[in-house]
Formats: structure tokens, C-alpha cells, sequence
């Protein structure tokens, strides 16, 4: 059974401007996934797996230097997302439904970062995330049974699921 804690978050305005420039590194890395998986099918007729578009942020850090502004996890965690998008997708065709090819992201339509298993950091009063800083935050109820491998999912509440269950954090407006 997941259990999930969801937590205001009090970020500053500088901290704000950066959770929405690493959104839009993250949107530009999801439509470049995106592009890179639709090209190779559409010119090779070869299908591109999630660790093959893994293997690629090295070289897109090089060409892009403000992805090294995002934390390589969260980068990780939008090839899984474009993965997720081509899963249901197919799901859906086998089932006869209408599939609805993955979209491209538009402006302002990324809008949720997750920190997989590192790079955060919770205490009474403050959140670390990597590469952005410590974030005020209101713990208006304790965390229970929290292992230490949990997910933090940065949207709009602070959510945490114990033991090797997913979690998730999220920056309310």
C-alpha cells in the first residue's frame, strides 16, 4: 500500500526562477527525446529504447551547457517519461482504442520535476534538492515509516511514498 505525505513548500522568488528554467531544460529535453525516438522510426524504421535516449544526455550536455543546470536524475526521469508516453501509446493501439501519438510539450506544459532516489534531502523545516538549494517547507504532520529510498516529485505539493515505493514532491503556486 503507498502512503503519500504532501507538504507546502516555500520557495523564494530566485529559487522559484530556478524550478521554472530547470522546467523548461526539462521540456526541451522532452521534445528532443521525443524527436530523437520519432526520427529513428520514421528514417530507420528502428525502434529507440529509454537507455539508449539515457545514453544521449552526456552528448546533449555538451551541445546544451545549461542542462548541467538540472540535476543528471531529473534529466533521467523525462527519458522515462517519453518512454511512458510510448508505452501507453501502443497499449492503446493494440487495444483498438485511438492511440494518440506522445505530444510535444509546449511552453509552460512541463510543469513537474522528480528526484528519483537522490539529490534530496528533508529535515524539520528545510528541503534540499540539488541544484537548486534548501526550500522552506511545512511539515504540518510527521513523516511515518520513511526508509530513506523515496521519490521527491516537484509540481505543486510535496509528496513522499516510504520504503521502495515511489514518492513525489511538488512546489505549491
Amino acid at each position: 500500500m503507498f502512503k503519500t505525505y504532501r507538504y507546502r513548500l516555500k520557495p523564494t522568488k530566485s529559487q522559484v526562477t530556478i524550478l521554472e528554467r530547470q522546467l523548461e531544460l526539462c521540456r526541451f529535453v522532452y521534445n528532443d527525446t521525443l524527436a530523437y525516438r520519432k526520427n529513428a522510426w520514421e528514417l530507420e524504421q528502428r525502434e529507440v529504447k529509454r537507455f539508449e535516449t539515457q545514453d544521449r544526455l552526456p552528448q546533449l550536455k555538451l551541445e546544451v551547457p545549461e542542462l548541467k543546470e538540472v540535476y543528471s536524475q531529473v534529466l533521467q526521469n523525462v527519458a522515462l517519461r517519453v518512454e511512458l508516453a510510448f508505452k501507453a501509446f501502443f497499449r492503446r493501439a493494440r487495444a483498438g482504442e485511438e492511440p494518440g501519438y506522445p505530444r510535444f510539450k509546449g511552453k509552460n506544459r512541463y510543469d513537474s520535476i522528480t528526484y528519483t532516489q537522490s539529490g534530496f534531502e528533508l529535515d524539520s523545516e528545510m528541503l534540499h534538492l540539488s541544484k537548486i538549494g534548501d526550500i522552506k517547507i511545512k511539515l504540518h504532520r510527521p513523516l511515518e515509516g520513511c526508509t530513506g529510498r523515496s521519490q521527491v516529485h516537484v509540481s505543486d505539493v510535496f509528496q513522499v511514498w516510504p520504503d521502495s515505493q515511489k514518492g513525489s514532491l511538488s512546489k505549491s503556486p
